[in-house]
């Protein structure tokens, strides 16, 4: 419920926002006036009117992701894509309504405008969300299954960054000898796994190791509707064997690793 609510404020905000730098972008260009020569009302109108069409695109680019990072420059050219595909259906809409145009300089500042301030909001909000969602009790506690390399390095970031995933416990197939793993406690062996969803409440599940158990692991998250997650070290994919991506072949989703990691083989292949 309360990723829900901030998800609903974070969209309605969004919508706001676009309107708001198109606004910018008219007295910017017209002046701090209310021109008779481009009326702001008819503006005002089209902007309203694509406002949805931008925030759709960003929705389907998985923006709005919880995983998802809103600082990295992959988001950032996401957000550039969608404030594009906005620029272009305000320019559309409003010559299809009106048959006229003011100034394609204003279109430039708006596409600026709109980018830059929607992804410097959503790195704001990203933080703000994140300290949220990670308060006590955490809105998705997360499983970590295995007591890996990989699983101290992932929870280690994952608390660093504030992810809204929080690790809450940690099962393992063979008992570690330490009670805590980078300040997550060790609550068992997997015997436990049933105890352990049901007593945390828990959301999510990461494994990171104990590749037999894998359908085990998944039948137990459907029971308790949890999303599982598999870490690609589990499968013995390592990052740094080539280019690794989710792709779809024949509409099925696989994972490629490519022992190449040049742009031909990031783009072409």
């Amino acid at each position: 419920m309360r990723y829900k609510v901030l998800l609903g404020i974070w969209l309605l905000t969004d919508l706001a926002l676009f309107v708001g730098t198109y606004v910018l972008a008219y007295f910017v260009r017209v002046g701090w006036i209310f021109s008779s020569d481009f009326p702001f009302g008819s503006f005002l109108k089209v902007a309203m009117i694509v406002a949805p069409v931008w925030l759709t695109v960003l929705v389907l680019t998985r923006t709005f992701s919880l995983t998802r990072t809103q600082h990295s420059f992959r988001n950032g050219a996401y957000i550039l894509y969608a404030s594009l595909i906005g620029v272009a259906f305000f320019s559309l809409t409003y010559y299809f309504l009106f048959e006229m145009f003011f100034s394609r300089l204003l279109l430039v500042e708006a596409f600026f405008f709109n980018a830059a301030g929607t992804w410097i909001w959503h790195i704001v909000y990203d933080e703000v969300k994140r300290l949220l969602l990670r308060r006590s009790p955490p809105a998705f506690p997360t499983l970590i299954v295995g007591c890996t390399r990989e699983a101290r390095a992932l929870i280690h970031d994952m608390n660093a960054h504030r992810n809204p995933l929080k690790p809450v416990a940690v099962l393992d197939g063979h008992r570690a000898d330490e009670p805590l793993i980078e300040g997550v406690p060790v609550q068992g062996k997997l015997n436990k796994l049933e105890e352990v969803l049901e007593r945390e409440h828990i959301t999510h599940l990461i494994q990171a190791s104990e590749l037999e158990q894998s359908i085990n692991l998944i039948s137990a998250c459907r029971l308790h509707g949890a999303t599982y997650i598999l870490l690609p070290s589990v499968l013995g994919v390592v990052e740094e064997e080539g280019t690794k991506r989710v792709t779809h072949l024949e509409g099925r989703p696989v994972t490629a690793v490519s022992g190449a990691g040049d742009l031909w083989t990031l783009f072409f292949q």
